[in-house]
């Protein structure tokens, strides 16, 4: 069997791992913008917290097999796997340095919530956007990664790829940051 090509297969399955991951995070998040009470909102805030967990396996795969690659086919100088390697770097600092820490403030305004219908700060907090655009953005990048990969650009072409990625995310990310319109049925008085 080439060695090549199982760590492509590896390459691939931590590309997926993480994509997933990224998907369920962004369920949940979905989850707990829409919930009304603590009880909405827990299991899909601890469904979060533990899937997290996952982003840095799927980092480090991708790194790995990435290096590896790297060193048997390619080398580190070329053009589209710098902005990848710096792409996924910032992927890696933007997760839990700066989604992170909003998810952990998220996390103790519903903590601080207690039982019953969710304040304002948690209700404010589940719509943060920073929180959504990195929520966004990172899988974004992630997709400009995957079409340097596939493509094997120019220098150029692969940091607009990536920029294309994480404007897309963050744009696709925006509207889910406002607040929820709450419809009101006309009430009609029956005297009248």
């Amino acid at each position: 069997m080439d060695t090549y090509r199982t760590v492509l297969y590896l390459h691939v399955l931590s590309l997926l791992l993480g994509i997933g991951a990224a998907a369920v995070v962004g369920v949940c998040l979905f989850r707990l913008r829409a919930a009304q009470t603590l009880a909405d909102a827990l299991p899909w805030g601890m469904l979060a917290g533990k899937t997290e967990r996952v982003f840095p396996v799927a980092i480090l795969g991708l790194f790995s097999t990435g290096a590896y690659m790297t060193s048997d086919v390619w080398t580190w100088s070329t053009g589209w796997i710098v902005v990848s390697i710096v792409a996924l770097a910032l992927v890696a600092l933007q997760g839990p340095l700066v989604a992170g820490l909003r998810a952990k403030a998220l996390e103790r305004a519903l903590g601080e919530n207690g039982p019953g219908p969710l304040g304002n700060s948690a209700r404010r907090l589940a719509r943060d956007p920073v929180l959504w655009i990195v929520t966004f953005a990172n899988p974004g990048i992630v997709l400009g990664i995957l079409w340097n990969m596939i493509n094997k650009p120019s220098s150029a072409e692969a940091i607009t790829a990536v920029v294309v990625g994480y404007l897309v995310g963050a744009a696709v990310a925006l509207p889910f940051t406002r607040e929820q319109a709450v419809e009101t049925q006309a009430v009609t008085d029956p005297s009248v």
